[in-house]
């Protein structure tokens, strides 16, 4: 089977992942990102790029992949820039894998 990469956030910032090879959707609303990040996810894309922006909006929608192997889905900076909404992410992700903070230590 043949896995496919994607990014799903606003024009701006996602037009560029189209030079690379992966398919790109371009959302106006959050509930647009949640529609295409199910339907991505259907379509055995192994790994989902997302705009912090729409993350931020659709945390609901994110968990329901937490657990499954595929996607991975990973939060990515738009073109506001990080808000540090996505390290936070992996940062609670690392930490349920590991058992402890093994990124940062305060």
């Amino acid at each position: 089977m043949e896995y496919k990469i994607g990014v799903i956030g606003d024009s701006e910032s996602v037009l560029g992942f189209m030079a690379v090879g992966f398919t790109v959707v371009t959302c106006e609303t959050a509930e647009e990102a949640a529609k295409e990040l199910k339907r991505m996810a259907d379509e055995n894309f192994a790994i989902l790029f997302i705009t912090e922006r729409f993350a931020k909006e659709i945390p609901d929608a994110i968990s329901a992949y937490k657990d499954s192997p595929l996607p991975s889905v990973i939060t990515i900076p738009g073109k506001e820039g990080a808000t540090g909404y996505g390290l936070a992410n992996i940062k609670k992700s690392v930490e349920r894998a590991v058992g402890a903070d093994i990124l940062f230590k305060d």
